[in-house]
């Protein structure tokens, strides 16, 4: 440890480039799918698809990186990691095809499972608990900012370039970190590394492949189709199934006890609730600016900065609050900032402006940049470095798998209160059916008949289902305060979440 010295900061540095990359890329494809569609002759399956892939197998191997980077070495395995990322988006920028580009995105999901895995686990292993929080802080901002970062410079781009340069963007990034990664990254794993418990692993996989995939098929299904429910039922039995089978293995692949923990599950439990309200937020307000304020896809990206800035400051300020005032509070401080900045988001009309978008914007970014550094540091902290990389699997995977619900369930009562507004009265029956189905019909048939009472009345309907979904989100975010009060220990009870002793152990590989 203390050979590393100031060049932990580096390592830092370097796993916050390719952490920004791997995030910008998760949102800056989707203002790309009409030009997708038009250039690459994609249909609306194979543009789902493409979103889709990627997503997918970044969720559902999370767990199988961790454990081939405690077992084989986490250096090697982020490595590798970024070099499939690297080829990945290289291949994206020059197939011509749907086929091609699913392809591409989905070596790239690969890549971007051992990163988002192993980066984490890297931290925990070179940086001493006194100094996690800030290391954490970065971590929790490179992987917040990239979310509405990806729309403004993916819009950019597809302002000025060809489709493909929203996956160039990343050779250089990841060719730079991985060469610092090489340079400056130690080498570790766990010092003893049992059997692989594989049955396990198929459970686990099996069961997420399954949540996640039903969660992508609900956008084009809804959720009363049977190919939805009947497919995530399928993936709760697999998950039940995989608990029980833990329970009685010598070797588990996950040691439940872990759970027991109160640093670890009064941290990650908010964190997750915390990422299910995020991808709520990001799903609704850049259609709220393009719906309502008529804002083009870069003048959405625009608009989210307010978010960022938050985010930024509070980042900067949370590692300091929680020495002072303990994780618990901070956490749950956060959670009270994020469900205020909802609570006045709620109140949007269509009249509204995007004064009051900046101003709810802004205090949840804060809440955000206190909430998710505090609540994956506690977590964390119930973590020895021999066991770091499923560890962080696990609390990566439970986010993610959060991230793709909260799209969906939110984006679901975002669907559900506009369609239940919008007044189609008089309109043709197609027309009235095109103007229901989405924010966007109505928009469009509005503009197709000159209809400025259509009009008017798909925006008020959109904003009242932005704010039935804002106020579904401050319900869970208030809940997940309370969550932290009552899960974390009080401060002092356990100084481990920020002073605690090091376990770190380095194994030569």
């Amino acid at each position: 440890m203390t050979s590393l010295g100031g060049r932990r900061w580096w390592v830092l540095a370097a796993l916050v480039v390719i952490l920004l990359a791997v995030s910008l890329d998760l949102t800056a494809l989707n203002i790309a799918l009409p030009t997708l569609s038009a250039q690459l002759g994609a249909g609306t399956s194979a543009l789902q698809w493409i979103i889709a892939s990627y997503t997918l197998v970044s969720a559902t191997l999370l767990i199988p990186a961790g454990l081939i980077g405690d077992r084989y070495g986490r250096k090697k395995t982020l490595l590798g990691g970024l070099a499939l990322f690297l080829v990945g988006s290289l291949i994206a920028t020059l197939v011509s095809s749907p086929a091609g580009l699913i392809a591409a995105r989905t070596l790239m999901g690969i890549g971007s499972a051992a990163i988002t895995t192993l980066a984490m686990s890297v931290l925990v292993v070179v940086f001493p608990p006194e100094e996690r929080p800030k290391a954490l802080g970065a971590w929790a901002a490179a992987s917040f900012l990239g979310l509405p970062l990806g729309p403004i410079i993916g819009g950019y781009l597809l302002d000025h370039f060809w489709w493909g340069s929203i996956f160039l963007i990343n050779v250089p990034v990841s060719a730079v970190a991985l060469v610092l990664g090489f340079i400056l990254i130690p080498e570790s794993r766990a010092a003893s590394a049992p059997r692989p418990d594989f049955a396990g692993l198929l459970l686990s996989t099996g069961g997420l492949v399954a949540m996640v995939y039903g969660t992508i098929q609900e956008d084009e299904y809804g959720w009363s189709s049977p190919g939805v429910w009947g497919v995530m039922a399928a993936g709760a039995v697999a998950l039940v199934a995989f608990v029980a089978w833990t329970r009685h293995v010598a070797h588990p692949l996950i040691d439940l006890r872990l759970f027991a923990d109160r640093r670890f599950t009064g941290g990650v439990v908010p964190a997750t609730l915390l990422t299910f309200a995020m991808f709520g937020v990001l799903f609704v307000a850049p259609q709220y600016f393009q719906a309502v304020l008529a804002t083009t896809p870069l003048g959405s990206g625009l608009r989210l900065l307010p978010l960022i800035g938050g985010l930024v400051v509070s980042a900067r300020l949370g590692a300091p609050l929680v020495k002072r005032i303990g994780p618990r509070l901070t956490i749950a401080l956060g959670g009270l900032l994020i469900t205020g900045g909802m609570v006045l988001g709620a109140t949007t009309t269509a009249g509204s402006g995007y004064g009051l978008a900046a101003g709810w914007l802004t205090v949840a970014g804060l809440g955000m940049g206190l909430m998710l550094p505090a609540a994956t540091n506690a977590a964390m902290s119930a973590l020895s470095a021999e066991r770091a990389g499923v560890g962080s699997a696990v609390v990566m995977t439970l986010r993610m798998v959060g991230g793709a619900l909260g799209a969906a369930v939110l984006g679901s009562l975002l669907s559900a209160g506009y369609h239940g507004r919008v007044d189609v009265a008089g309109l043709p029956s197609a027309a009235a059916e095109a103007a229901r189905a989405k924010v966007g019909g109505g928009l469009a048939v509005a503009e197709r008949l000159h209809d400025p009472r259509l009009l008017h009345s798909a925006r008020a309907a959109f904003a009242h289902g932005m704010d039935v979904t804002l106020l579904v989100g401050a319900g869970i975010m208030m809940f997940s305060a309370l969550l932290a009060l009552i899960l974390l220990p009080r401060r002092g009870a356990d100084e481990a979440m920020g002073n605690g002793q090091s376990t770190h152990e380095y194994v030569s590989a």
